[in-house]
């Protein structure tokens, strides 16, 4: 039966993740918004849902920690494994702005992060309030972006209004679903196994949780819709950082293990190596995916050393 449900789960994902893009992709032609933007917030939001329900039901639950690291290590699975993994199958167009202001700015609230914890040992309120305040800057941000409309023919908006909220909304409640029944499924299978719980863990959770942004991005990808691919990674590691962390600090104050030191440090490495591949050409190419994933595998092998 896990089997199945397993086979079934990847089969919806494939299929949400088709439909949330398209959705997505005619939201940006009916309104003439860059389809980076939407890339940036409504991709963005919607495959960080796992993020976001992790982290707030940890804190909830007393366990307030493991938010920053399950924050830092989808960020870094989203730039090493997600983008890695997409580039291979299809060299990334990088826009200008892209590089030269958002994933310097992900950089920026990286180290902000490993800040804040190198100093206090938490991400106490007042920081939270500061991770919350910059997200808002950096909507306002987006808001400048959205007024740099696009030309569009009416003939290319595919998509009716109903159609596409409708798209949007069965879209990524599928994603959200399906990957929840892999993981399931597959932490059934590898128990029948004999696995060790900390390989489940370190392994199937956590690739889990990036199944969202993994599946979104390789289906805009082969759609070639490279900015809602890359959109969706710069977009999910701000909000993750931004807003989840600044929602479940405000909640309660998260302690910051000295370990997370080291997972933002790759954190910021992985960024750094993001644009300088991107940083002359604006392109993120098969060889330069080839990297990214190798280093995901490094890391991976770091985790179990």
């Amino acid at each position: 039966m896990d089997i199945l449900l397993l086979i079934f789960g990847f089969g919806l994902l494939t299929y949400g993740a088709d439909m949330f893009i398209d959705g997505a992709s005619a939201l940006a032609r009916r309104f003439h918004i860059p389809e980076i933007v939407i890339g940036l917030t409504v991709v963005a939001f919607g495959t960080s849902l796992s993020e976001a329900s992790v982290s707030i039901v940890s804190v909830l639950h007393g366990a307030a920690g493991v938010a920053v690291g399950n924050i830092l290590g989808s960020n870094i699975t989203n730039i090493f494994l997600v983008l890695g993994i997409t580039a291979i199958i299809s060299t990334l167009s990088i826009q200008k702005n892209t590089v030269r202001y958002e994933i310097p700015f992900v950089g920026f609230i990286t180290v902000l992060l490993m800040w804040m914890g190198a100093t206090y040992g938490m991400i106490s309120r007042l920081g939270a309030g500061v991770l919350i305040a910059l997200f808002v800057l950096f909507l306002i941000y987006l808001k400048f972006c959205s007024k740099q409309e696009i030309t569009v023919e009416e003939h290319d908006i595919k998509l009716s209004g109903v159609r596409t909220i409708f798209y949007l909304i069965f879209g990524i409640a599928a994603v959200i679903f399906s990957s929840n029944l892999i993981v399931d499924s597959s932490v059934n299978i590898a128990r029948a196994l004999n696995i060790a719980e900390r390989i489940i863990g370190l392994t199937i959770i956590a690739f889990g949780t990036s199944l969202p942004e993994l599946v979104t991005c390789v289906v805009a990808a082969v759609k070639h819709r490279s900015d809602l691919a890359v959109g969706n990674i710069i977009g999910s590691n701000i909000v993750n950082i931004l807003f989840v962390l600044g929602i479940t600090g405000l909640i309660r104050p998260i302690p910051f293990e000295p370990a997370f030191l080291i997972d933002g440090a790759i954190g910021v490495i992985a960024i750094v190596m993001l644009w300088l591949f991107v940083a002359k050409c604006c392109k993120l190419t098969r060889g330069n995916g080839v990297v990214l994933l190798l280093s995901y595998f490094a890391y991976v092998i770091y985790l179990f050393a």
